[in-house]
């Protein structure tokens, strides 16, 4: 069922891609990114109390909320940068170099979380390396 969630992702952040590139024409990226965030956070409450899963809340400990809070700064960040890339630049190039972020993701996995990296993701990185350079210069 994993694979199903990653495709759908995939698709929705390929639409992210070109309706926010189509939404940022004519104003601030930073408004822009702003505006869509207001739909994410809707989005993502309505699921929480869709689903009842507001009843975890007591049980998030000060760790885990101090490092979700740590990735929701990451995520804006991230976020505000994209919309400003896309902006200005070729939609295309935007989200290849965006998504060299899986290169990275697997580094520090391997530093930080102690996870392995296999010759099966090194030779993934690196034809994601050179298919990112292909594509952005």
């Amino acid at each position: 069922m994993w694979a199903v969630y990653a495709g759908l992702s995939a698709l929705f952040a390929s639409l992210t891609a070109i309706l926010g590139k189509i939404g940022v024409q004519g104003i601030n990226s930073n408004l822009a990114t702003a505006i869509r965030t207001i739909f994410v956070l809707v989005m993502a409450w309505g699921m929480v109390f869709i689903t009842g899963a507001q009843a975890g809340m007591k049980d998030i400990g000060g760790r885990s909320l101090v490092f979700l809070m740590l990735s929701g700064l990451a995520t804006g960040a991230s976020w505000l940068c994209y919309y400003k890339a896309l902006q200005v630049g070729q939609v295309a190039k935007v989200v290849t170099i965006d998504k060299f972020s899986l290169i990275l993701t697997f580094l520090l996995a391997a530093l930080f979380l102690g996870e392995k990296l296999t010759l099966k993701t090194l030779l993934g990185g690196v034809l994601i390396t050179v298919g990112t350079l292909v594509v952005a210069l």
